[in-house]
């Protein structure tokens, strides 16, 4: 009578045979403590600092004649003139003026306060944008062209214009838009369990790999309070100053962040998988036979993860090889190990 094979795989695990762990190349490591935590390293982005990004709209419902400046990217100075402007609205207000300031030559007397009307016309013209030197042209002239130019009360990049030349526009439509470069904002995304680790009144180290050889320093001066449920990721702003403008947005950098260290069991990045769930990882139960675990994971640096809590210190766990065998336990077993797991 043929003896039946004994099944000691359990439904949880999963056991492979030894050519399939060397055709996997599946290794195991023990879990051990270590120091971690001296240096966070993040990638980031070199962005525009919004804080000085400057908006320029219309102050008056109008057809743009003329744009100065067309292309982003151009530099412009304080007192440049942006662009002409064809406005029915503005050139009444700029007649209406005009005519104060002849009436209360002619007409001046004590019955009617001239000066008052003078100045709530000039105060209209103020409000639509115009420049105290405007409004003396048009007093000393007499005479208002019908186009009106509208000029530049800051200094920087254009990083987007909005209109072209022929376009009507509302009253506060944006025409264009510039940004100052003297600070940057290097924007780092940073897993939800880093940020304690992170102090948020210090200072980081920013190396360019477009500028060898240079560091710059920042301080970290934004985190977002909002953490992305799928990927728990956030982000940190870091404000760096832009010296003779070498620094250009769209830059790639890394983040170096300085931190007290810590002794506490640690494994290798590509040993933890991680989803919106949280984090899991294989541990050996014995011989080519392996399970999942759910695990809490803190600090992040380099390849090494510190691992809070789910495992103890002398756990086997597989370090290489994770997702294939992620993949043979859903090919065999015909779901996920992952799937609705929480911590």
């Amino acid at each position: 009578m043929q003896q039946k094979k004994q099944i000691t795989e359990k439904p949880e695990e999963i056991k492979l045979s030894d050519q399939q762990i060397q055709l996997g190349n599946i290794r195991t490591d023990t879990i051990t403590k270590s120091f971690i935590g001296d240096k966070i390293v993040l990638t980031a982005t070199l962005n525009f600092d919004e804080m000085k990004s400057v908006s320029f709209n219309s102050r008056v419902d109008g057809r743009i004649d003329r744009l100065y400046f067309k292309n982003v990217g151009d530099y412009i100075n304080k007192g440049d003139k942006l662009f002409d402007i064809y406005s029915e609205e503005l050139n009444n207000a700029k007649q209406e003026y005009i005519m104060a300031t002849e009436q209360q030559k002619k007409l001046n007397n004590a019955v009617i306060d001239f000066n008052e009307l003078l100045q709530s016309a000039k105060n209209k013209l103020l409000l639509w944008g115009l420049t105290e030197n405007q409004i003396q042209q048009l007093q000393k002239n007499k005479q208002s062209n019908s186009l009106t130019s509208f000029y530049s009360n800051s200094s920087g990049y254009i990083t987007s214009i909005n209109i072209k030349e022929g376009d009507y526009v509302m009253e506060g439509a944006s025409v264009l838009r510039l940004a100052n470069l003297s600070t940057l904002w290097a924007e780092a995304q940073v897993y939800t369990s880093q940020l304690s680790y992170i102090n948020l009144h210090g200072t980081a180290t920013i190396q360019i790999p477009d500028i060898p050889g240079k560091e710059f320093k920042g301080n970290v001066s934004f985190v977002n309070p909002e953490i992305n449920p799928d990927t728990r990721i956030n982000l940190i702003r870091i404000t760096i100053p832009n010296t003779n403008n070498q620094l250009k947005p769209g830059m790639p950098a890394y983040v170096f962040i300085n931190n007290t260290k810590k002794n506490v069991l640690t494994l290798p990045v590509d040993a933890v998988l991680r989803n919106a769930g949280g984090a899991m990882v294989w541990v050996q139960t014995s011989n080519n036979t392996f399970k999942t675990k759910m695990v809490e994971v803190g600090l992040e640096t380099d390849d090494i993860i510190e691992i809070k809590s789910g495992l103890s210190k002398g756990d086997i766990v597989v370090t290489q090889g994770v997702y294939l065998l992620n993949s043979e336990y859903i090919f065999k077993k015909g779901s996920n190990p992952m799937e609705g797991m929480k911590m």
